[in-house]
């Protein structure tokens, strides 16, 4: 493997690390204070609203993000691939494929990423629409 795709390899794995972290954490902690929150300690919606959608816009930043930067790692290590190509004028089929499919590995790892927070960035919103609710119905 060339150098320039090792750095890129590890450049994505660590961004997309560092975001799927961050994802579970702010997964972890909303989960926590949605369930916990009682809706009849907060005077308007607004108010509710804001305290129940804290950081939701970046894990929403994150799911849709991933799969760009696994991108960016795939188009990166393919660039990487046909210049070592053209700088070795014996570039061998099985040489080429095997750094091409490290060179994807990016993108699956950005869709790994991306998917579970998706899913749960939506069944997270679905229980702040219910304390929204419960709200309105205690408030009128």
């Amino acid at each position: 493997m060339g150098e320039t795709r090792l750095w890129v390899d590890i450049c994505v794995i660590t961004v997309l690390g560092i975001m799927s972290v961050v994802a579970l954490t702010i997964i972890i902690e909303r989960y926590f204070y949605i369930k916990k929150i009682d809706v009849r300690e907060f005077s308007s919606l607004d108010e509710l609203e804001g305290s129940l959608t804290d950081y939701m816009n970046l894990l929403a930043s994150i799911g849709s993000n991933a799969p760009y930067v696994g991108m960016l790692g795939t188009v990166l290590g393919i660039m990487s691939t046909f210049h070592e190509m053209g700088l070795n004028s014996s570039a061998n089929a099985k040489g080429v494929m095997e750094a091409l499919s490290q060179a994807l590995f990016a993108t699956a790892l950005g869709l790994v990423v991306a998917i579970p927070t998706i899913f749960i960035y939506n069944l997270l919103l679905r229980k702040v629409k219910k304390k929204v609710i419960a709200w309105k119905v205690l408030n009128g």
